[in-house]
């Protein structure tokens, strides 16, 4: 237990204590620590660091949350922030930037490996995988899609910034040091007419566009000439795919290319095999499939992104639906399932769906490690294993990290 005072205020938000050792990792950018007895999950701090802490939550009966706000003794591999406005009461974006990209890929690494353990009861010795792109240098670069809002009106005519953490507080900035370099400035983008948000999005070839509240400001090829749609073109696994211009597409430049072997590679499809495309949005897994001569059935619940996926794969079919639902309009066998379900995962309903098809492998892609570990652990009860996993380190500078694991009926598990 640290020191201090064993009177904690009625409501401590904005009591700064300690000094306080943090302790390991914890699942969404931050570290543990305990003070007279009670947990603290504290940000920008690192394991063995003795800090002080700012109390920015207490509204759990069980923990509080909070920033380390000085640092009394350092841990070896803590880094000064490559961005002037990464820290505690600043930028929300990331979680990581005092942190060594060695060590950052560690702590994402212990991260997948408890939440496995303690919530599928599995052991998981992987590494998280570095994706080097030539776009990325230093662990900045890589986003190609960033989100802007606009500050105050009494901030200025036009100024526009980024969020504080878990906040509507708006951080004046417009350089961000995890933004790719050819993305379109927001910086000059007016805010008269009650602009509030700004998307800026950067596409194969040096396609760029922006939009304010949802109306296109600038969009252009790579050779500067300007283009009159309301789609960018991506390029994955050697195809095409129009994404609308809000619309989701993995952020990282080399994302989509290592998703897409990943997935492969643990299903080795076959010519003439069967399989479903859960989450599809605009069709990337279900072309990389098609191309390997696989029928494919897509469902995803975003009504423009499977008319999308409906011209970048014209060979596959597509539906709309809540998938809960659309599942059950699904042919009843299957060979090959994909999922790439949101944050919170696929959920026993879906998954039960996709077991009664008996695939013979299945590929669940998944951003929230705590969500893949709660699908693994319903997959286990119904007869599944987990074959391979990898993880992939797509969002330097953050605790955020991509898994994909492959799963086989436990019969066929050698």
């Amino acid at each position: 237990m640290a020191g201090g005072s064993s009177n904690q205020p009625a409501d401590p938000v904005g009591t700064v204590i300690g000094p306080v050792t943090i302790g390991p990792v914890a699942h969404g950018g931050h570290f543990v620590a305990r003070y007279e007895g009670r947990v603290i999950f504290v940000r920008h701090g690192l394991p063995r660091e003795q800090v002080m802490i700012n109390i920015t939550d207490a509204d759990h009966d069980r923990f509080w949350l909070g920033d380390a706000v000085e640092v009394i003794e350092a841990a070896p591999d803590r880094v000064t922030a490559p961005c002037p406005v990464s820290g505690p009461g600043l930028c929300g974006g990331c979680d990581f930037q005092h942190v060594a990209l060695d060590l950052q890929r560690e702590l994402k690494r212990q991260v997948v490996a408890e939440q496995l353990d303690r919530l599928a009861g599995l052991s998981w010795s992987g590494v998280v995988e570095e994706v080097p792109h030539d776009d990325v240098v230093a662990g900045g670069g890589w986003r190609t899609r960033m989100q802007w809002h606009a500050a105050e009106p009494d901030d200025g005519p036009n100024r526009w910034g980024l969020r504080a953490h878990h906040s509507h507080t708006v951080i004046p900035v417009t350089d961000c040091h995890i933004a790719a370099d050819a993305l379109p400035s927001v910086s000059g983008a007016s805010l008269r007419g009650g602009g509030r948000q700004a998307t800026a999005v950067l596409a194969a070839a040096g396609e760029t566009a922006l939009l304010i509240d949802g109306t296109v400001r600038h969009h252009t090829d790579g050779a500067g000439g300007e283009l009159a749609r309301d789609t960018v073109t991506h390029q994955a696994a050697g195809r095409s795919y129009e994404v609308a211009i809000d619309g989701f597409w993995q952020v990282h430049p080399a994302a989509a290319d290592v998703l897409v072997d990943a997935v492969l590679a643990g299903l080795d499809p076959q010519r003439g095999e069967r399989a479903l495309d859960l989450y599809c949005g605009v069709g990337l897994f279900a072309g990389a499939l098609a191309d390997h001569g696989v029928r494919v059935r897509g469902v995803e619940g975003d009504r423009r992104a499977v008319a999308l996926a409906r011209r970048n794969v014209p060979t596959a079919r597509f539906e709309v639906g809540r998938m809960d639902r659309a599942m059950r309009k699904l042919p009843n066998r299957a060979d090959l399932v994909v999922l790439d379900p949101p944050r919170k995962g696929a959920g026993r309903t879906v998954l039960r769906e996709v077991f009664a098809r008996r695939p013979r492998a299945i590929a669940y892609v998944a951003c929230d490690p705590a969500a893949l570990a709660r699908d693994l652990r319903t997959a286990a009860e119904a007869g599944w294993a987990l074959a391979q996993l990898r993880a992939f380190d797509l969002f330097p500078m953050t605790h955020h990290v991509e898994c994909v694991a492959i799963l086989v009926p436990q019969r066929d598990r050698v």
